[in-house]
């Protein structure tokens, strides 16, 4: 199979480097495309060295089977046309064509038959934060109907690319130096990231929630397949390199019990139960950075109604 790269100096991009490698994905042919600037950087992949080439609208994606992207959504929007028009399957990590009515929103374990319908020849990957919460809410979602859904969300800085991970790294240090406040450089975020948090993630909307807060709200309508699903959301960057976090509260048509929302946890495909309080086990970002799975957690009932359940 003939794969492409678009982004490929990104984070995600070399995450999809890794990823591919880890799970032996079968590739014949590897092509790695950048912006300019990229251009022309080498990397290495399963020994074999490979050099970035420009994307333009000149660029030949006819012998490509499979092109992951993330470049941005203005990217993704410019040469989508220039990427698919050969047959190439575009399977797009940024937010340009999640809500697109052509254009499926895949989480495999949950709506992985939406793949098929493919008109554009695009596949949209949801929101990072979405994709783990309704990874969890599915088999959950098959014991009773779920009504609503609050979340906050603890999202490490990786979410917000390469440079906010050095951001972090580096006002740490600055900090821990004696740094003063107002000399701390910020650039990735509205504010010191350093031991911080953040309420802000994405643009404000009219209504004061952000964009990051919409697009869970959406996405999730849209893979869940049922916009009747209620979905309120704060999201909240934190001082993390990699794993976002989230702590649900789900409402239920009628009454689910821990035990078997646990076990229909423990049977759902990608999904890993860690709850063990009396040994301290629950899900933690230091532990589970890398990994594939969803981690779930601290499930509880609410004691103000039958028909809600917390978990991390």
């Amino acid at each position: 199979m003939n794969i492409a790269i678009v982004g490929v100096s990104g984070a995600v991009g070399q995450e999809f480097l890794r990823v591919l490698d880890e799970h032996n994905f079968p590739i014949d042919t590897l092509r790695l495309f950048g912006s300019k600037r990229s251009a022309g950087t080498t990397y290495t992949f399963r020994g074999k060295e490979y050099t970035v080439e420009e994307l333009t609208h000149d660029s030949d994606f006819s012998d490509v089977k499979i092109a992951f992207v993330s470049a941005g959504g203005s990217t993704s929007l410019q040469y989508a046309g220039t990427i698919t028009r050969h047959g190439t399957l575009m399977i797009d990590n940024s937010s340009a064509f999640r809500m697109d009515p052509l254009v499926p929103l895949v989480v495999p374990e949950v709506n992985g038959e939406d793949a098929l319908f493919r008109p554009k020849r695009i596949i949209g990957n949801p929101n990072c934060t979405t994709i783990q919460m309704v990874v969890a809410l599915a088999p959950l979602n098959a014991l009773s109907p779920i009504r609503r859904v609050h979340v906050a969300t603890y999202q490490a800085a990786s979410g917000a690319g390469a440079p906010a991970m050095a951001e972090l790294y580096d006002q740490t240090r600055a900090f821990l130096d004696g740094t003063p406040e107002d000399e701390l450089e910020i650039s990735a975020f509205a504010h010191r990231i350093a031991f911080n948090t953040i309420p802000h993630i994405d643009v404000f909307l009219d209504d004061g929630s952000t964009k990051e807060e919409w697009k869970m709200v959406v996405e999730t309508k849209k893979i869940m397949g049922d916009p009747s699903i209620e979905v309120a959301a704060t999201c909240v960057r934190v001082p993390v390199l990699r794993c976002h976090g989230e702590a649900l509260n789900v409402e239920f048509a009628g009454v689910v019990t821990v035990e078997a929302a646990r076990a229909a946890l423990d049977a759902a495909p990608g999904v890993e139960v860690m709850d063990d309080t009396v040994n301290k086990v629950y899900p933690l970002p230091g532990l589970l950075a890398g990994t594939d799975g969803t981690f779930v957690g601290r499930l509880r009932t609410d004691p103000t109604t039958p028909h809600h359940i917390h978990l991390l």
